[in-house]
């Protein structure tokens, strides 16, 4: 009996202690530390909590919660007796050193405030925005505050209609996770997360945080919620601040004797092939059709690349949960690297398979769907790798369709342009993405043609001698990505062949493989990735738009990136998302342990198309091609040296305007580099001395790899 005694009354006192105390608001919490002089490591030492929950706690991004809820009330008010509110302050209608606080809401079932659940939200009015929901057990203040601290740090921008939320996602496709248990969503959005263990993080993921995204096709699957913890939220959970070990960082995964593997299969989830790594996917199998899947993302174990997302996973959750929550509201919820997700993107706006109705049963079942790539194919042998199994024993040569790498001959560089003070370096923006745009592609298995007559119609691959078309030496070849003249027959893709028939060669095709199923498979990418970007740079002050003046657009470039660092990243997600996504269309085998013919994961893909991935390509070299021939035409000037997309011109000025030819209204001429802010435009990637680029090309360097000063090397694609 004493015993059970003591029970209740410790259970009375853990009730008085999270009900009893009254905390200041966050604005006075704040004044009487600092009137105090103490930091906040100082009292995050003391209080045994990380600094940036106490700076949370004072900007009211977040409330303390038992025990440490009374320590922290117990250091203001002993800082409030020693520091009490100046008389004058008070006496104008400040708020009182210690106020009343403001009532807890109670939450429902569902983790959502507000009481017991009434059934599902009535549907929104036509051209309504819903209003995001209420935080899970959290005072509503705390949410509010979030809002304002978040905008408070960056310059006020005028803001796009927000998009409908959907009902069943109120919450929003992600939320960041800190160490004290604050999911940090889009909107200002904080939720409370009770889970101390992975299994339980995803249940209550699926089940109370409201967190999710609609599908992007009719045809598809809703995206799963997506969590990214930090380096505290990850150890929380009892994961390592670091994985370890010889493999290269992007293979490494937990063993599978790890806690946290065995915590994950008693309760019965499962994880993918690929284990548990930065991206960490856990399921159930379907039932009833509904998907049962989480994607966590670790930040420490650099599950944000740098190279595409900057220094994304150092900012504050807050600020990463509003950039990732319009990466995934542009683009796709990150499920992955940006490569990844720009292959994910491709599948979810032509899902492979749609609901039709069996005539023989009536009931609906799994079907293809036009115009989507539904099944896995082997690429005709010039297409594909030499590891593939289909390259073993081909001796016929392969496609060679690859981005530009070229300098010109420096015997080939007259006096006048020697003399010319300066090197310009100008980029097209998203050039794999603008070659995208209206590319008819083969969907389904190639089939052998010889001597077939071409047609560009027809996507496909040619063996075709394209070595007698005589081109100026001043401009690198377009039928190779070193730029040199073929030296006779080779495999081209069909853009191609078509660029070769537009300068007038007689073109006479010795076999070619082809597709008789054709489609533009990629539009929806494009038009979906074309949007992010544009809306993106706007929102970064680049003027976007046909009237736009060019020396305006190049005035904005200069300073994009300092007027929204974050969002910046953003920026280079999408760029980086376009180039890895065509990447991954010919992805190559990993692992030290693979041998040349056997298979490999990635083949099993439909989406493993490397003649798609040539297509694209030959289409990006021949357009640059094609504006470098169009200038030289009306200018006479001739390129230094290209990489990819990035060219450089000898000019008289430190501006493109200063070199390209343009129109009497001062714009450049189209069909040359125009400039702007849209793919397939261009804009100024580098200024170097002439001087400097002529010793590079001198010793056997590309000024373009460097334009834009130091060692940077230019990213493909971009």
């Amino acid at each position: 009996m004493p015993g059970e005694q003591e029970s209740l009354f410790a259970a009375v006192d853990a009730l008085l202690e999270k009900a009893g105390g009254i905390l200041p608001p966050p604005g006075e919490r704040e004044r009487l530390r600092t009137a105090a002089s103490l930091t906040q490591a100082q009292v995050a030492r003391a209080l045994k909590v990380r600094r940036e929950t106490v700076a949370d706690w004072e900007a009211g991004r977040k409330e303390p919660r038992p025990p440490k809820r009374a320590a922290y009330i117990r250091l203001l008010e002993g800082l409030a007796a020693l520091y009490p509110v100046p008389s004058e302050e008070a006496g104008t209608g400040s708020v009182p050193a210690v106020a009343p606080a403001a009532p807890e809401v109670a939450a429902g079932p569902l983790g959502v405030a507000g009481g017991p659940a009434a059934g599902p939200p009535a549907p929104a009015a036509p051209g309504a925005v819903p209003a995001p929901a209420a935080t899970s057990s959290r005072p509503a203040a705390a949410t509010r505050s979030t809002a304002r601290t978040s905008t408070a740090r960056r310059p006020a921008a005028k803001k796009a209609a927000a998009p409908a939320v959907d009902p069943r996602f109120p919450n929003g496709p992600l939320a960041v996770l800190d160490g004290d248990g604050a999911a940090y969503c889009i909107g200002g959005v904080v939720l409370d997360c009770p889970a101390t263990t992975v299994p339980a993080l995803v249940e209550w993921t699926l089940t109370e945080s409201g967190i999710g995204a609609a599908r992007l096709h009719r045809n598809g699957k809703d995206a799963d919620p997506l969590i990214v913890l930090t380096e505290s939220a990850a150890e929380g959970f009892g994961l390592p601040a670091r994985l370890e070990g010889p493999e290269a960082r992007r293979s490494l995964r937990l063993p599978e004797d790890h806690t946290v593997v065995k915590q994950i299969a008693r309760a019965t989830w499962k994880l993918t092939q690929r284990g548990f790594g930065p991206w960490a996917r856990i399921y159930r199998p379907a039932q009833g059709g509904q998907r049962q899947c989480v994607q966590l993302a670790i930040l420490s174990w650099e599950a944000l690349d740098t190279r595409a997302w900057g220094n994304a996973a150092e900012l504050h959750p807050a600020e990463l949960a509003r950039i990732l929550g319009v990466y995934a509201t542009r683009v796709i919820t990150p499920r992955g690297s940006t490569a990844v997700s720009g292959l994910e993107l491709m599948t979810s706006l032509r899902p492979p398979t749609r609901a039709v109705r069996d005539n023989a049963s009536g009931t609906w079942v799994s079907g293809p769907n036009p115009g989507a790539l539904t099944q896995p194919v082997d690429p005709a042998p010039p297409e594909a790798p030499i590891e593939h199994p289909v390259a073993q024993g081909w001796s016929g040569g392969f496609l060679d369709e690859e981005a530009y790498q070229w300098v010109r001959d420096p015997k080939l560089l007259e006096d006048a342009e020697c003399l010319l003070p300066w090197a310009v370096g100008i980029d097209i923006n998203t050039a794999f993405l603008a070659a995208a745009a209206r590319l008819t592609v083969g969907l389904g298995e190639p089939f052998h043609v010889k001597a077939p007559v071409f047609d560009k119609k027809h996507p496909g691959s040619w063996f075709v001698d394209l070595s007698h078309i005589e081109l100026d030496p001043r401009l690198p070849s377009p039928f190779t990505p070193s730029g040199q003249r073929p030296e006779g027959p080779a495999w081209y893709a069909t853009p191609t062949v078509a660029y070769a028939v537009e300068l007038g060669a007689d073109v006479r095709p010795l076999e070619a493989y082809l597709r008789h199923e054709t489609g533009a498979y990629l539009d929806p990418w494009h038009d979906r990735l074309k949007d992010a970007y544009v809306t993106t740079m706007a929102g970064l002050g680049i003027p976007v738009g046909k009237d736009v003046g060019e020396a305006v657009f190049l005035a904005a470039m200069e300073h994009h990136k300092d007027v929204d660092p974050a969002l910046a990243c953003v920026l280079s997600a999408i760029k980086s998302t376009i180039k890895g996504g065509i990447g991954k269309l010919r992805e190559r085998p990993q692992g030290r342990h693979y041998r040349d013919g056997e298979r490999w994961p990635a083949l099993e893909r439909p989406t493993w198309r490397p003649d798609i991935r040539a297509a694209v390509i030959s289409k990006a070299r021949v357009n640059m091609h094609r504006k470098m021939l169009n200038t030289a035409k009306a200018s006479g000037l001739y390129p230094l040296a290209v990489l990819s997309d990035c060219v450089v011109y000898p000019s008289a000025g430190p501006s493109p305007l200063d070199f390209l030819p343009l129109t009497d209204d001062g714009k450049v001429l189209p069909g040359t580099f125009r400039l702007g802010a849209a793919p397939g435009l261009a804009k100024l990637e580098g200024v170097q001395e002439m001087a400097w680029a002529v010793d590079l090309m001198e010793q056997g360097y590309n000024p373009a790899r460097h334009i834009k000063g130091g060692d940077a090397v230019m990213d493909e694609g971009e």
